[in-house]
């Protein structure tokens, strides 16, 4: 069937959704389903028409035309988005919901009607409850929803009861990767933290843990794996604490090299402020049997088991972290075994296959 799929972002932007939507579309493609892609260049210089894997990657202005609000510029970008939706004819909008571009998808609903499914892969914030804001009125537009993890669909239920009937958990997956796990490095131990460079992510909750680790690690090693807006602010804090060349900022990293960059960390450190809605980079974690030290945030818990998986600490807490860390590192008998756990069930419980059936079962029941 023909999909339109609309996020936010997508390549070359890297993060939680956009790595999944790689691996994601050029596998349901080979199911057969055809894809176009609805996106913005998000402040890059990207073309408005690219063919990333095959499939047709189309770009508006939409961060343009929302924030200066120009009304030439919205009805332009609506314009073509009805063009676009016309002459491809979906048989489904798949959105993903992450900003305001959902608008115009409201706007241009009858260019070509269809079901929309709404994927939800952040928590929701603020209230839902209003029919007139943006998020009411997706959520009532929406056919069906699903969440990534089932705390990010608890929240909505709460607050949005009538959605329960028609949403369900489609848990996070990810593809096996090739590159098998290696031991855990010990002389010296590394720590590994990847992901966008955003205040978010915690990093800089890591960074002031690190000098109570390094008290009894001297040579430890931490690799920050990522770039983004708060890197400058991330540097100063490491050279405010005296780190020295410890620390090692990557800046962007491939996706295709992340699991070798965990196969070179003993423990990865997942130190997020915010409610993750899943947590990719914990379960890519334990692909590579590797410990994950995390916070106690959204649905990081379902991905990372405490005592079982790793170990999760309360957000903004750089002592507790510190604590955690220190435990696994004293104890690779611990840390081998919370690994090894993990690698287990992120085969067993985030299937990657189940994960590709369950989407297709759900795209052939919402257009039949």
């Amino acid at each position: 069937m023909k999909v339109l799929y609309w996020t936010q972002r997508f390549w070359p932007h890297i993060g939680g959704v956009e790595v999944h939507a790689s691996r994601f579309l050029p596998e349901m493609a080979r199911r057969g389903h055809e894809f176009r892609v609805i996106t913005s260049p998000g402040g890059r210089d990207l073309p408005p028409l690219e063919v990333v894997d095959g499939i047709p990657v189309h770009r508006f202005r939409f961060e343009d035309a929302l924030r200066q609000k120009d009304p030439g510029l919205m009805a332009r970008v609506r314009r073509d988005v009805g063009a676009l939706k016309q002459s491809f004819q979906p048989d489904l909008v798949h959105l993903h919901l992450t900003d305001p571009s959902v608008i115009f998808h409201l706007m241009t609903r009858n260019s070509s009607p269809c079901p929309t499914l709404l994927s939800l892969r952040v928590w929701l914030e603020g209230d839902l409850r209003r029919p007139d804001s943006l998020m009411g009125r997706t959520l009532t537009a929406a056919d069906w929803i699903t969440g990534n993890s089932a705390s990010v669909l608890a929240a909505m239920h709460h607050q949005v009861p009538g959605t329960a009937a028609r949403s369900s958990v489609i848990l996070n997956a990810l593809d096996i990767p090739a590159t098998a796990p290696t031991p855990l490095p010990w002389d010296p131990p590394v720590l590994l933290l990847l992901g966008r460079l955003v205040p978010e992510k915690g990093f800089d909750v890591a960074l002031q843990a690190l000098p109570a680790i390094v008290r009894h690690y001297p040579r430890l090693q931490v690799i920050v794996a990522g770039d983004g807006p708060a890197r400058p602010e991330l540097q100063a804090i490491s050279r405010e604490l005296e780190l020295g060349d410890r620390v090692r900022f990557l800046g962007w990293v491939d996706p295709r090299s992340v699991p070798g960059w965990i196969n070179a960390a003993t423990l990865v450190v997942v130190p997020s402020r915010w409610k993750e809605a899943f947590g990719l980079v914990a379960l890519q974690a334990a692909q590579q049997a590797r410990p994950v030290v995390g916070s106690r945030v959204g649905g990081l818990p379902e991905v990372v088991l405490h005592e079982e998986t790793g170990l999760l600490v309360e957000r903004e807490d750089p002592e507790a972290l510190a604590r955690a860390v220190l435990r696994l590192l004293a104890d690779p008998t611990l840390a081998i075994r919370l690994g090894e756990e993990g690698q287990g069930r992120a085969a067993q419980r985030f299937s990657w296959k189940a994960h590709l059936d369950s989407f297709s079962k759900l795209y052939t029941q919402l257009t039949c």
